[in-house]
């Protein structure tokens, strides 16, 4: 049960598993050549989008895993994703096409921190489905999201398990009831919504940027795009033993350096942009002013190269029949066929200069992806390089030629977003729809009974001990208050306390609760109609001494009551009538005059907003929540514009 519930242990890593249906024990070597073939299936099925993806990290790869314990043989793997959730998600969409497009196999994701999917979709999930009884119950089967519930009724004891079930259990009941287990629209929205745009989203992802680069690392690039994240992140995560291999460059001199194209995605190029870095003079690699119209080129190239540089000084010299000649196989053939049907080279005529650069793409992804040995060990990416360097050459002037024709790098505006854009993406990511009201005051409607009734339907939510839950808008969860029934179930709760407590005498007690053989019945049901009104006016009685006290401390004073409102608009009185009239008010001299409640929960809720000067605080996440948006604190504004005056 141990490994059952074992998830990803890497931080980042995405875990995923292919398990065939139905699950029948046959001859287990007979089993494993077909799992194996079906991961030759889905990898050559899947090639047109994941030849030209770059993984963060680590790419998606199928393995054959045998049975342990409650888990049968299946196919899968990890895939650690690093800084970039995207590719996370990627793999999500790929493991759901996988499923619709071979039914016959179930598979499920998770993480380090569990079921995301069920995170994703959070605001829908049943409740009584937890993290703690959550294990072995999230699946994608032919191409859907599935939930295996729990049983509602005895009658579905026999076929549903009560607690977690195994991963046998799971699939069995897959196997046999395969459409009863389709989770809630709303629950598929939420994780769909997620992995839609794929594969297209793929190229979006891309950021094109020109790089002033030296000659070597063009060259690679050109054959193993993929490689541009390992550099990336070999900068990235720098220290001083690797800079030190920087000092001065050995492989990648700075004096062969072309201006080129490299693509990035657009994780990997924050990731280098938001670095700031001087390089050392030993290393020859000086930049120009700031104000130069290529300085962005001639920065980004610089730390490219110093991540290159890194990669290549970790590792010894390859030889170059290292490489696997795996290219004369029917399988290799059959990849080949795939991405030709799938449109990979773009109607490009076989042999031209842009074909070959797919096809050479294509072979590496072969070699390193899908036929690579399980007990081989893996080619770190400096071997990888420094292989290519001494299997490829290049000629620097039509490099050169090359650089004076590149298509124009795209805009990266998309680094920085505005308040705005920050808040509507927030926004739709937790789940709502609505827009960001707009900036203009003017086209703002402000309605600030919106506010109270929303906090009433916040408060009014039932809560537990895992949290209180916020309604998604006061249209969404209509508050209403009945004056009644509100005074039946306080007066029901005060009469127990009055019972139980220490002010009864003992005797009242036992007159309450035991009553004598003799007591005619009638009586009894008159005694039991005045008694709730001898408690109404006991209580009413109380209350009243309680405000008579309050009146005369501080606590009154922080509330706002109609009275106060109505002499706010009249000349106010002298600071010396004012003392006068509070040392001439005594005992007698009691104000009851009833508090606003919804303009004392306005007020201080404006009043904590306007604290918050801008920032996040408790008042805005509050309503925000709740989908409730205020204005900005134009007082504030004018304050600051008389500053800057």
């Amino acid at each position: 049960m141990e490994g059952e519930l074992r998830l990803a242990t890497v931080d980042d890593a995405v875990q995923y598993q292919l398990f065939l249906i139905p699950c029948e024990q046959g001859d287990p070597d007979q089993h494993r050549e077909v799992l194996q073939q079906y991961i030759e299936r889905i990898l050559v099925q899947f090639a047109p989008i994941l030849v030209s993806y770059i993984w963060q990290n680590q790419p998606f790869n199928l393995k054959y895993k045998p049975p342990k314990g409650d888990i049968p043989a299946h196919i899968g793997g990890v895939t650690k994703f690093g800084d970039n959730i995207e590719d996370e998600w990627f793999i999500v969409y790929l493991i759901q096409q996988v499923t619709k497009k071979f039914p016959e196999l179930v598979a499920r994701v998770d993480d380090n921190d569990g079921e995301f999917l069920l995170i994703e979709a959070a605001d829908f999930l049943p409740k009584w489905l937890t993290p703690e009884n959550s294990a072995n119950r999230v699946f994608f089967h032919q191409g859907e999201l599935c939930i295996i519930p729990q049983p509602k009724t005895p009658g579905e004891e026999p076929w549903l398990p009560a607690t977690s079930p195994t991963i046998l259990q799971a699939l069995m009941l897959l196997s046999a009831h395969p459409d009863d287990f389709l989770a809630t629209k709303s629950v598929r929205a939420a994780v769909y919504k997620r992995i839609s745009g794929y594969p297209e989203k793929v190229q979006a992802s891309f950021h094109q940027a020109h790089c002033y680069l030296p000659a070597g690392i063009v060259v690679v690039l050109k054959h193993r795009p993929a490689l541009v994240a390992a550099a990336v992140q070999a900068f990235y995560l720098r220290d001083s033993i690797d800079l030190q291999a920087c000092r001065p460059f050995k492989t990648f001199l700075p004096k062969t350096r072309v201006m080129t194209s490299v693509t990035f995605t657009k994780c990997l190029y924050a990731q280098l942009m938001q670095q700031k870095f001087v390089p050392d003079r030993r290393s020859g690699y000086i930049l120009p002013s700031p104000v130069h119209h290529q300085y962005k080129a001639h920065e980004l190239g610089m730390k490219l190269a110093h991540g290159f540089e890194i990669l290549c000084s970790k590792c010894n010299t390859v030889s170059p029949d290292s490489k696997r000649q795996v290219l004369n196989t029917p399988f290799w053939a059959g990849f080949l066929n795939s991405l030709k049907t799938n449109n990979y080279f773009k109607g490009e005529p076989e042999g031209s200069a842009k074909y070959l650069d797919q096809l050479h793409m294509a072979e590496n992804y072969f070699q390193q992806s899908v036929i690579k040995p399980e007990s081989s060990v893996a080619m770190s990416p400096g071997e990888e390089i420094l292989t290519l360097l001494q299997t490829l050459s290049f000629n620097l002037d039509e490099l050169e030629k090359e650089a004076a024709s590149l298509p124009p790098e795209d805009d990266d505006g998309w680094l920085e977003i505005s308040p705005d854009d920050l808040d509507q993406i927030l926004s739709e990511a937790s789940g709502r729809n609505e827009s960001i009201p707009p900036s203009n005051e003017e086209d703002q409607k402000y309605d600030l009974a919106e506010v109270t009734e929303s906090m009433k339907a916040f408060i009014n939510k039932v809560s537990t001990h895992e949290g209180a839950e916020t309604p998604w808008s006061p249209a969404e969860a209509c508050v209403t208050f009945d004056v009644d029934s509100f005074t039946d179930a306080l007066d029901r709760i005060l009469d127990s306390e009055e019972l139980d407590s220490d002010d009864l005498e003992e005797e009242e007690q036992f007159e309450f609760l035991d009553s004598d053989e003799d007591l005619d019945s009638e009586a009894l049901g008159q005694e039991e109609k005045a008694l709730p009104n001898k408690m109404i006016g006991s209580l009413r009685s109380y209350m009243n001494d309680m405000d008579c006290e309050l009146m005369h401390t501080n606590v009154g004073k922080s509330f706002i009551t109609p009275r106060k409102v109505a002499s706010s608009a009249k000349e106010p009185l002298s600071r010396d009538a004012d003392c006068a009239l509070e040392d001439d008010s005594g005992a007698g001299d009691t104000d009851l005059t009833p508090v606003d409640v919804d303009l004392n929960l306005v007020t201080n809720l404006l009043e904590s907003y306007s604290a918050q000067a801008g920032l996040a605080g408790p008042a805005s996440n509050i309503l925000q929540s709740m989908g409730v948006h205020l204005p900005e604190n134009s007082d504030h504004r004018c304050i600051n514009s008389r500053a800057k005056d």
